[in-house]
């Protein structure tokens, strides 16, 4: 699968070309356009009960559509729901990525995309506390709010990001979820921070440079406000 991303980064569609007979799985709603003779099947990985994970604890969809190519050849277009970037992310053999709620936007055969229980720091960090995890070998289309910045960390090496920022991460990494002022929680209601997190290397994270949450806040306050 060849992978094309145009109008990067604010409206970022990701054109996946496909070789013939080969396929993509997409997740519902995420398809934008596709080349004729495609042929499309919608299933429910995992059966009965995995769709019903992805759907009420992942914030996916019950169904997941699979794109397989005629014998010519063909393309799928894929978009986020938000407005921004698209990033086609490598999973390799043994590297499994964690995947934040509303992120996953399509994969190749290759790869395994599956819900994720992150623990108890995703849910009081904002996040949720299910997520997807992406396995196996080929890549993963990821969508996010504003652009993508990718952070590769050396072993010991540290960062502190807003939980509302992060939008995946190697799942052996090491982290932490805490108050963004240690232990004051009256500091960290007046800094205007919340709840972050500390990643220490090695492993790669990736970050939105928008906060969905803080663009749900501002609906909500401005609905009220009518």
């Amino acid at each position: 699968m060849d992978i094309k991303l145009r109008h990067a980064p604010s409206s970022t569609v990701a054109r996946c070309v496909l070789a013939p007979g080969e396929a993509i799985n997409v997740e519902g709603g995420s398809m934008l356009a596709c080349s004729a003779q495609i042929h499309v099947e919608a299933s429910t990985p995992g059966g009965f009960l995995g769709g019903l994970k992805r759907a009420a604890l992942s914030e996916g969809s019950y169904f997941v559509t699979t794109y397989t190519a005629p014998p010519q050849g063909g393309w799928v277009d894929v978009a986020g729901r938000l407005p921004g970037d698209t990033i086609a992310l490598p999973i390799t053999p043994g590297q499994d990525f964690y995947l934040s709620q509303g992120s996953w936007l399509a994969n190749s055969r290759g790869v395994s995309v599956d819900s994720q229980w992150g623990g108890m720091k995703n849910v009081f960090g904002g996040q949720g506390g299910f997520g997807f995890k992406a396995s196996g070998d080929g890549h993963v289309l990821i969508g996010v709010y504003g652009a993508i910045d990718t952070v590769d960390l050396a072993p010991g090496e540290s960062i502190t990001i807003d939980s509302g920022h992060v939008i995946a991460y190697h799942l052996a990494m090491a982290f932490e979820l805490r108050r963004a002022v240690r232990g004051k929680t009256m500091q960290t209601l007046k800094s205007g921070e919340g709840w972050v997190f500390d990643f220490t290397g090695p492993g790669r994270v990736l970050t939105q440079t928008r906060n969905p949450r803080e663009l749900e806040r501002l609906i909500v306050e401005k609905s009220a406000a009518k």
